[in-house]
């Protein structure tokens, strides 16, 4: 009989991002997303007031895919969509802090996608059931290498963009943001004790829509560079 000196009972992989430039990675926590936070992307799904405060959903750690991956096209839809977003990666735990600390805890950030089951997410909002079937599920949070904040410094305007088989899809600027990322995690720590390993979906602008097998994705934001994966014709 072969002895196990864990005490785990089973073995389970840590997700972790990859980190530019370094042999080094960054392991995930949890994922927090921000909901509706530019302006054209909520006049274009037709839902809150402009000015609401901002409202978190989360996605399971394992959702993170690195890049260059192939996605499977999930079961349980006929409307896969993209959402491009800028990531921010905290580095140092955090809770209550106020606007003006909040970039002290971040660690560095990255281009990311919210992949999204669009149907199954109207149902739930419909029904005002919880997202997690239109947003937490298998390999939803494409996400490039993290760059620290001592290379790029922090983030408050630059291009954001997404095509889809050489296509422009989605257009826009970090500027347009509601809520900025300082407000961002200001407001998310006192939900929330934030730690370290814990990356942010920030939003994202108008141009969502869907991606089929076979589709290739690329996301930019200016001083982050690219993010490419592609859709494959397997399905789980």
């Amino acid at each position: 009989m072969t002895v196990n000196s864990s005490p785990y009972a089973v073995a389970l992989a840590t997700p972790v991002l990859s980190i530019a430039g370094t042999s080094t990675v960054f392991p995930v926590r949890r994922v927090y997303c921000v909901g509706r936070n530019y302006v054209e992307h909520i006049r274009e799904m037709k839902e809150g007031d402009e000015r609401d405060l901002p409202f978190f959903f989360q996605k399971p750690s394992d959702s993170v895919v690195q890049d260059g991956a192939e996605l499977a096209y999930p079961s349980c839809t006929e409307d896969f969509q993209h959402e491009i977003e800028l990531v921010v990666a905290i580095g140092k735990d955090a809770s209550n802090v106020s606007v003006d600390d909040a970039l002290e805890h971040v660690f560095g950030y990255a281009v990311g996608i919210d992949m999204t089951r669009r149907d199954r997410q109207r149902e739930a909002r419909e029904r005002m059931l919880p997202w997690e079937i239109g947003k937490a599920f298998d390999e939803s949070a494409p996400c490039g290498p993290l760059h620290p904040v001592e290379q790029t410094g922090h983030f408050s305007k630059g291009a954001i963009g997404l095509s889809v088989n050489g296509q422009p899809r989605q257009k826009g600027d970090l500027s347009q943001m509601i809520w900025n990322v300082p407000e961002i995690i200001a407001n998310l720590s006192t939900q929330y004790v934030l730690k370290a390993g814990d990356v942010i979906f920030t939003g994202t602008p108008a141009g969502v829509g869907p991606v089929e097998p076979g589709d290739r994705i690329e996301g930019t934001i200016d001083g982050l560079g690219a993010i490419h994966f592609s859709i494959g014709n397997r399905s789980y």
